[in-house]
């Protein structure tokens, strides 16, 4: 009998572990598959920074090498289709008010607005996430991964961004959206 509660036991707890929560990798990977119906998603790797490592200081270097890579997913509005604008806002924010996002900023413009949020804690940061949506644009989500970031490697990587050579082409997916 304590054999047969034993083994109920570990299988709930097997079962209760492997819970399938949606996550915004498992939602990238989902819309990554849907391009026909209007999504655009993008990886992107350091490298496309194009960035000559010998003429970079050991700092910036430590920067660059904490970045695995950008994410990019945008929905482009076009005047038909604001439902499923509305119903991917409302699957995007479930998902990022998952306790494990820690909000840094949050900007409501009516129904339009952006939001900063991040997994991990203090110099240990795997996830930035910049969620944005605007009416008569879309909608965007751009997730940083990498290895112990902070906010600040994120602001020294912006500055990297601006030094470097960038290929627009491969942005311009993003650039189209916040264009009117």
């Amino acid at each position: 009998m304590q054999r047969l509660l034993f083994l109920t036991l570990v299988s709930a707890f097997l079962f209760a572990s492997c819970e399938q929560k949606p996550t915004l990798q498992k939602y990238f990977v989902e819309k990554s598959e849907q391009a026909s119906q209007g999504f655009t998603v993008l990886d992107v790797s350091p490298s496309i920074l194009n960035l000559e490592k010998a003429n970079l200081s050991a700092d910036e270097k430590e920067v660059l090498d904490a970045f695995e890579k950008v994410n990019v997913l945008t929905l482009k509005a076009d005047g038909k289709n604001q439902e499923a604008i509305q119903a991917e806002k409302e699957k995007i924010a479930s998902i990022l008010n998952d306790k494990k996002y820690e909000s840094l900023i949050k900007v409501n413009l009516g129904k339009d607005g952006a939001e900063f949020k991040c997994v991990g804690k203090d110099e240990h940061i795997e996830e930035f996430i910049l969620y944005g949506s605007k009416k008569e644009n879309g909608l965007a989500v751009v997730r940083i991964t990498g290895e112990d970031m902070n906010p600040t490697t994120v602001l020294k990587m912006l500055q990297l961004m601006q030094k470097s050579n960038i290929d627009v082409e491969q942005l311009k997916p993003l650039q189209d959206l916040f264009q009117p």
